[in-house]
């Protein structure tokens, strides 16, 4: 039966659990139904710990701090947050996670680090069951009205995947969006050379990092956004993708939360010796030290919000009801584009790599362009995009053979919606620092 608060919009949340996650549960428009925990930032099991760790970190505070009650809504559910946990590898091939970046543990080694955040018994607030994931969601999509849930993947594709295996009508028929942060489509994305381009594009050279190693949604399993996403799904009833945004690294890596600014608006004892009182806050810091440390080595100081980005996502698109077409919906401060491609997944150097058919789609850059010179010659005449996409400002150094029988038109082409506008980064900060930290504004 289904308890749902209607005035919110219910969400399963699939994800790696990583610190900033918390918007979700400081957002008042989403009611988290489950959260299914993913390999990707680090292993299952710890991952499933995290979790505990972030709700035991927030009853700590609320106890300390009751007034701050009303910044975690998502805390007080009508019905309690099912925890479960997922996948613990891809469809196909060896495992491959992000601990080299986000620690062991998931949290920069925090158990090691403060061992005062170590989970001492399972916090409330929390449905705890040993049903695996898949089931836990197809249950809930079960219980459910058609085209209710939101289906947020903030991790690797391979959970949705089984879903689809197991019961793709299901799946097809009641979910009301999906919305996935994974892929890269014109800049560097992956793990493997293909993202390590000598490119100097408009995100300047400070991304070269986060575009190497960060992105491992579609690297961890590149046959589950294949076989999602791809042109050819092996599902006899296929992912409906007019119902799917994408979030791909090229409209996620600007929001960036500045240490800087986190020390000033949010914790003057970051990166001292002192400690902040408020529970929250101290695990932030203690999180974002070491991710500090990591990304100096590399000259930026700041840290990308990819999957905080999702989040707030899915707080703008609520699911598709049944008489409305992603062409007809318009969100303000918001733009999305179809974008066709597939998905390598066997590649020896190209492994969950997005190769986006650039002879047909418009959004794309010109077949033969050169980026860094596109933008060179679109700064020299102060490129207004009017509504047109920057991408094929200028034209194409190659000719596309439109008769080619390769050549599909779109119609033959399950293109992905993908997100390529947000408010912005700075609004994204506003409302990450006033609904995780209670503090305003972002200057």
């Amino acid at each position: 039966m289904n308890f749902s608060d209607p005035k919110k919009i219910p969400i399963i949340f699939d994800t790696d659990p990583g610190l900033l996650k918390l918007l979700a549960l400081s957002s008042q428009e989403l009611e988290i139904l489950a959260i299914i925990v993913s390999y990707g930032n680090t292993d299952v099991d710890s991952s499933y710990a995290n979790v505990l760790k972030t709700y035991q970190v927030i009853q700590r505070h609320l106890d300390l701090y009751p007034e701050d009650a009303v910044r975690f809504p998502s805390f007080f559910n009508n019905m309690r947050t099912i925890v479960c946990r997922g996948s613990k590898g891809p469809l196909q091939g060896p495992l491959h996670s992000a601990s080299y970046f986000h620690g062991r543990d998931g949290l920069g080694g925090i158990h090691e680090r403060h061992p005062e955040f170590n989970v001492t018994s399972n916090p409330e607030g929390l449905h705890y069951t040993d049903d695996s994931g898949v089931d836990v969601a197809l249950k809930l999509l079960k219980e459910h009205e058609p085209r209710s849930i939101t289906y947020v993947a903030v991790g690797p594709l391979t959970n949705l995947a089984k879903m689809m295996q197991k019961d793709s009508e299901l799946v097809s028929i009641k979910v009301g969006r999906v919305i996935c942060m994974g892929g890269a489509l014109d800049v560097p994305g992956n793990t493997s050379p293909v993202a390590e381009c000598k490119y100097t594009f408009s995100l300047s050279q400070q991304s070269v990092f986060s575009n190497r190693i960060l992105l491992v949604n579609f690297y961890a399993d590149p046959f589950a956004a294949r076989d999602l996403l791809g042109p050819k799904p092996p599902y006899k009833f296929p992912l409906p993708l007019d119902r799917f945004l994408l979030l791909p690294l090229d409209i996620t890596t600007p929001h960036q939360l500045p240490f800087p600014l986190y020390q000033k608006r949010v914790d003057s004892c970051f990166g001292s010796s002192q400690t902040s009182p408020k529970p929250v806050t101290r695990f932030s810091s203690s999180f974002l030290t070491h991710t500090r440390q990591v990304m100096n080595e590399y000259e930026q100081d700041a840290m990308e919000l990819h999957d905080i980005v999702a989040i707030w996502c899915a707080i703008y698109f609520p699911p598709f009801p049944n008489d409305l077409h992603m062409e007809e919906e318009s969100v303000r401060g918001w733009k999305a584009a179809k974008r066709l491609f597939d998905i390598e997944c066997t590649g020896e150097l190209t492994r969950g790599m997005v190769v986006v058919d650039k002879r047909q789609d418009k959004t794309a850059y010109a077949p033969g362009a050169n980026r860094a010179q596109v933008q060179a010659q679109l700064e020299q005449t102060h490129f207004s995009s009017g509504g047109n996409l920057e991408s094929v400002a200028l034209p194409a150094q190659v000719e596309v053979n439109s008769t080619s029988e390769s050549h599909k038109t779109e119609s033959n082409h399950r293109g992905v919606w993908c997100i390529t506008e947000t408010p912005g980064p700075d609004a994204l900060l506003e409302t990450l620092l006033a609904r995780v930290w209670g503090v305003q504004g972002c200057a």
